[in-house]
Formats: structure tokens, C-alpha cells, sequence
């Protein structure tokens, strides 16, 4: 697990006071006011009552069928392609994000997998209102989700991103024998041989 310096994890009045508890199923919590999740656990209403969720961010082409009182539902209708574009989204899901914690409620981002696309607007929401650049919001996600991996094109639209809200890049994107990737998985792809 990456460590996270004790001074990303008090950037950020929302963000836990101890170390995340890494998860990979159910509901995974962020900050205070921030959950990511699969598709499967964002209908699961006792979890979500238990968890006093407000707001759910869809980040799928389907409409989710199944609502609750009481909750409001937001739909992002992406795929999770490298050619779709999720940066129009950053400033508005990230706003809300954290107007929903000013008003002491919680949102719960969720896409098909909790891997991708709500991965890549959870890393949006960490840059513009935790004030973290894009390695430590990585570091910081990655601790409290291990499986999270933005696809390539989103990782792009995250460094540009990054670039325009503190005019410098904490990671780049780089060849490797897989293709572009980003650095910060470099050392994971040595030696490998595609396919």
C-alpha cells in the first residue's frame, strides 16, 4: 500500500482523521463526505441509509432504474473509453460533491466496476477541493480502494486537468511495452511482453 504524507491527509478538512481502510466491495469512503462504489452496491439501500448517502453520481450510459427516498440522483451517461470525454464533467460533479458535504450530506460516485470512471472524477473532486496534485490524490484513493485504475484517456484528461488548476503535472504519461502509460505505473509493467 502507498503511504500517504500526513500533510495530503490534512489538506483536506474532509478527509478522515486515521488512515483509510482499504476495500474492495460495498461502499468505500473517501472523506467524510465521499463514497465510491460498484454498480451492485449502489442499490443496496440498507447500505446506503447506513452510510447517509444523499446524492448518488451515476457514471454510466444507463439510467439507474431503482431510486430512494430521499436521495438525489444524478446521471453521467460515459463509457469507459479512452476516447470519451469525462473532463467536462470534472468542475460540475466536483462542485457538487462538495456543496453536498457543506450541506452535511453524502454522495456516493459509483460506475460499473468503482475502478474507472468514477475512480477518474473521485481523483477530479481530491485535486480541485482536497487541494491535493493528482499523485497524492491517486496515493490517497488508491489506499482507500486498491483497485482503481482510470483508463489511459482518462488519466490524460486528469493531467491536464492537474496542469490547469495548480500549472504543474505530478505525473505523466509514458512509454512503456505496453504503450502510453502513465509513470506511476512504469515500474509494474518492466519486463512485460505484449501480447
Amino acid at each position: 500500500m502507498d503511504l500517504i504524507p500526513h500533510s495530503t491527509m490534512r489538506s483536506c478538512s474532509s478527509l478522515h482523521s486515521v488512515q483509510p481502510k482499504p476495500r474492495l466491495s460495498g461502499l468505500t469512503q473517501i472523506t467524510h463526505s465521499l463514497y465510491l462504489s460498484n454498480a451492485v452496491a449502489s442499490h443496496n439501500q440498507s447500505l446506503l441509509q447506513a452510510s447517509g448517502v444523499t446524492c448518488m453520481i451515476s457514471v454510466m450510459p444507463e439510467v439507474i432504474s431503482s431510486t430512494f427516498p430521499g436521495t438525489e440522483y444524478i446521471n453521467i451517461p460515459i463509457v469507459d473509453s479512452p476516447s470519451s470525454q469525462l473532463t467536462e464533467y470534472f468542475d460540475m460533479v466536483a462542485d457538487k460533491i462538495h456543496l453536498v458535504g457543506k450541506l452535511h450530506g453524502r454522495t456516493l460516485l459509483h460506475c460499473i466496476a468503482g475502478v474507472s470512471r468514477s475512480a477518474t472524477l473521485c481523483l477530479a473532486y481530491l485535486m480541485k477541493y482536497c487541494h491535493m496534485s493528482l499523485l497524492e490524490a491517486h496515493a490517497w484513493l488508491r489506499a482507500c480502494r486498491p483497485i482503481i485504475r482510470p483508463n489511459n484517456g482518462f488519466w490524460k484528461q486528469l493531467i491536464e486537468y492537474e496542469d490547469r488548476l495548480f500549472g504543474k503535472t505530478s505525473i505523466k504519461m509514458v512509454m512503456s511495452p505496453l504503450g502510453v502509460i502513465p509513470d506511476i505505473y512504469e515500474e509494474t509493467t518492466r519486463g512485460m511482453i505484449p501480447c
